[in-house]
């Protein structure tokens, strides 16, 4: 059974930082490209950060790029989003993702909140 569970949401105020973490189980952690996603109420899914399987590269949405940064730990089978300078516009439910040999899983969440 797959499973990946993010952590590490909450409430900050802007300009402050968080560090969001997805533990993975039940696949070869190292095959997969890990994402983190994210949905604010009202609007549709969309890719925030993307680390290919080794860690040796990583992509960034346009409005988190300077700020955010993905990294992944293979030897834990976790990956991290360390988010600073955080805005309001942040504010959304963000969601691990690994794409690889076997398909295609999604983690069940968890809620981020900028505000002051």
């Amino acid at each position: 059974q797959v499973q990946l569970v993010e952590s590490g949401g909450g409430l900050v105020q802007p300009g402050g930082s968080l560090r969001l973490s997805c533990v993975a189980s039940g696949i070869t952690f190292g095959a997969y490209v890990m994402s983190w996603y994210r949905q604010a109420p009202g609007k549709e899914r969309g890719l925030v950060a993307t680390i290919t399987t080794a860690g040796g590269s990583a992509n960034y949405g346009d409005s988190v790029k300077g700020r955010f940064t993905i990294s992944r730990d293979n030897a834990k089978n976790m990956v991290y989003l360390q988010m600073n300078s955080l805005k309001p516009e942040d504010t959304a439910v963000y969601y691990c993702r690994a794409q690889g040999p076997r398909g295609l899983w999604w983690g069940q969440g968890t809620q981020v909140t900028v505000s002051s």
